[in-house]
């Protein structure tokens, strides 16, 4: 039964783990794209919404994506999907693309905002943090408490 007071912390803390990877790794290509001095125009193919939640009474989250696509300065057509954009920009809307050219092209439409950006990375790294150190917390005390002190017959 104890193995169960380790595990599950540990795979919350592992979670938190990878959304925290996964957040940097984003904030560091969007900051790519945006300090590489590459623009080009781009135009909005397509805008459509996906909602989570509303079950059991609960609140239902929407989320906004854009499909855009533009030419890069090598003459490929590009194509990506975008999250949470304006909700004023519609299909065939025009837009400023800034991009990182490579292999692999990374690409955004949202407006230089480095500071804003930085600042919500922080804020969820420093969430993600909290609950890293609250499972690392929980599992000490559980085993300061139930199991070196062979408390555990609760």
């Amino acid at each position: 039964m104890d193995v169960l007071f380790y595990l599950v912390p540990c795979l919350i803390m592992a979670l938190a783990l990878f959304m925290a990877y996964r957040v940097v790794r984003r904030w560091l290509q969007i900051r790519s794209a945006w300090n590489s001095g590459l623009t080009a125009q781009g135009r909005c193919l397509r805008m459509f919404t996906t909602t989570h939640g509303g079950a059991n009474d609960t609140s239902v989250r929407t989320t906004i994506h854009h499909v855009y696509e533009f030419t890069a300065r090598d003459g490929r057509e590009i194509r990506f999907e975008e999250e949470n954009g304006p909700a004023t920009r519609l299909e065939g809307d025009l837009v400023t693309v800034y991009y990182k050219d490579g292999p692999s092209v990374v690409a955004t439409a949202h407006e230089p905002g480095q500071v804003k950006q930085a600042a919500a990375t922080f804020g969820i790294l420093a969430f993600l943090g909290v609950v890293v150190v609250f499972c690392a917390g929980f599992m000490v005390t559980y085993t300061d408490v139930f199991v070196n002190n062979d408390m555990g017959g609760f």
